[in-house]
């Protein structure tokens, strides 16, 4: 008997356990379950040593090397145990911070404005610098109302405010980002205040429900004020 049966019969031993140890939630059974085939695996090894061939013992680097494997398995198993501690305790930080934005404005990806006091605030997301920026405010009817100019503006995230005598508290707009190079059309992203009303949490993460624009995923909110 040789000691490379021992790698065969750990490997086999150890796919169960990992598949046992995914079924399972509870990072203790998984820490049973790892040590439970360490402890499997060292009593083949002991039982194959002393079953084996007098005139052709195994080699010391043969046993030194399933020692290893058991090892390097062992704290594989240990590394996916802590990391999955980590993770819920990141959700669950993840989602007490989102609790705290309930009532707080943030920003996100839309093109409404609804002016308050007279004074209505957008935003938009240039993709390379521009020389001409104009935003064009759309009442509800489709009609342009009026423009605010903005000249010059650097690639990134940049706000403005928009207020006149068409700006009515309460009502609803939209807005168009108008943005060139030289005369070539600037890509450029809008984005709208808009208020957080709750915070929900489900398998595809953190979700912030919005007063205008829905449902939000945590990892889409541009910024938070």
């Amino acid at each position: 008997m040789t000691i490379t049966s021992t790698a065969d019969t750990f490997t086999a031993l150890n796919n169960t356990s990992t598949a046992s140890a995914g079924a399972s939630s509870s990072s203790a059974a998984s820490t049973t379950t790892a040590a439970a085939t360490s402890d499997r695996f060292l009593k083949l090894l002991v039982t194959q040593m002393q079953n084996q061939d007098p005139l052709n013992p195994t080699d010391n680097a043969q046993i030194t090397s399933q020692m290893a494997q058991i090892n390097t398995v062992d704290g594989i198993q240990q590394l996916n145990t802590t990391m999955a501690g980590l993770n819920s305790q990141f959700v669950q930080l993840q989602a007490l911070q989102g609790a705290s934005l309930v009532g707080h404005s943030v920003t996100v990806q839309g093109n409404r404005l609804t002016p308050v006091n007279g004074t209505a605030t957008g935003g938009f997301d240039l993709s390379t610098s521009a020389d001409s920026v104009k935003i064009q405010v759309i009442n509800g009817a489709g009609s342009v109302v009026d423009t605010v100019n903005l000249a010059a503006q650097t690639p990134g995230q940049h706000s403005f405010d928009w207020s006149g005598a068409n700006a009515v508290d309460g009502a609803q707009y939209s807005f168009k980002v108008v943005a060139t190079s030289s005369g070539n059309p600037v890509a450029a992203t809008p984005l709208m205040r808009d208020k957080v009303v709750s915070v929900s949490s489900g398998a595809g993460g953190l979700t912030l429900t919005t007063l205008n624009s829905g449902d939000v995923a945590y990892a889409d909110v541009k910024s938070f004020d």
